[in-house]
């Protein structure tokens, strides 16, 4: 195994890489004739388990998901650790249901510890859980602290899934018990809910480490272009989360992104045309 830049992360070492999984799930933002193409496909473990074989053969051993809306995922992540006597590194991102009450409270505690039992080390409020407890008025997180205590309880490292790049504004300012942050970035604001430079910024300046996330926004640009950009302009410490469909978009996202991070160009042949022997195409 060729091990990849890692970052540390709550004290666990991370690759600075980790694998994302709309892909896997069927969430494409794009379609939903290409969500069902993924369900179709990733239906069972099996489909799955090759791309994850892929990543932790290349040093890339966290995966972050919604695990328990996605049981084919879950399974497929241990029997890849199974086959390869390797540990996979979880980053689970739950919904919660956030009601201040005290049903909504038991059963956020269930969800937490489903995240434990399902072999989490990371434990993230979905955004739209997370979201639902801004004051922007106020800037803060309200009641965030209790659920960042049932996350530890479980013996469970907290972050933030931080679809507003206000949560990680917040959170430092008020100094809330998180160790990491999730944050859409890429090179074209795709999601993104002001400017890319503002949202630079605010990783640049973030006090613990960032978790980005769509680098090729959905697709929509390639992962030469996406990739490099967020190399280029991200710091040592922050990670990029990207999804793919099978395990040779996979070892292609490891190639282009090692080639990044040595500032070469990344040894991926040339895409096909009717007419290879052009010269545009180098032939």
């Amino acid at each position: 195994m060729q091990m990849f830049p890692r970052t540390t992360v709550g004290g666990v070492s991370m690759p600075r890489l980790i694998v994302g999984t709309n892909w896997l799930a069927g969430w494409s933002h794009r379609t939903p004739a290409a969500d069902e193409r993924i369900k179709l496909h990733h239906n069972t473990a099996a489909s799955i388990i090759p791309l994850l074989t892929a990543f932790v053969n290349g040093g890339v051993d966290a995966v972050m998901a919604p695990f328990g809306r996605v049981p084919q995922l879950a399974d497929a992540v241990r029997e890849t650790e199974q086959k390869l006597g390797k540990a996979i590194i979880r980053v689970d991102t739950p919904v919660v249901n956030v009601d201040d009450t005290a049903e909504g409270r038991r059963e956020a505690a269930a969800t937490i510890r489903g995240s434990r039992e399902l072999g989490a080390t990371f434990c993230f409020l979905h955004h739209s859980s997370a979201e639902q407890l801004v004051n922007k008025n106020k800037g803060i997180i309200d009641r965030l602290d209790d659920y960042t205590k049932m996350i530890r309880d479980e013996g469970l490292i907290p972050g933030l899934s931080a679809h507003m790049p206000e949560l990680i504004v917040y959170s430092d300012q008020n100094g809330y018990d998180v160790e990491t942050y999730i944050q859409i970035y890429n090179c074209m604001g795709f999601l993104m809910q002001v400017e890319i430079e503002t949202v630079a910024n605010i990783i640049w300046n973030a006090r613990k480490p960032v978790m980005t996330i769509k680098p090729m926004a959905a697709g929509r640009v390639t992962p030469y272009v996406g990739l490099n950009f967020s190399w280029a302009t991200l710091r040592p410490c922050d990670m990029v989360t990207v999804g793919c469909f099978d395990e040779h978009e996979a070892a292609e996202v490891l190639e282009i992104s090692r080639a990044a991070l040595e500032r070469r160009f990344p040894g991926v042949p040339p895409r096909q045309s009717p007419n290879q022997a052009q010269a545009a195409f180098g032939g």
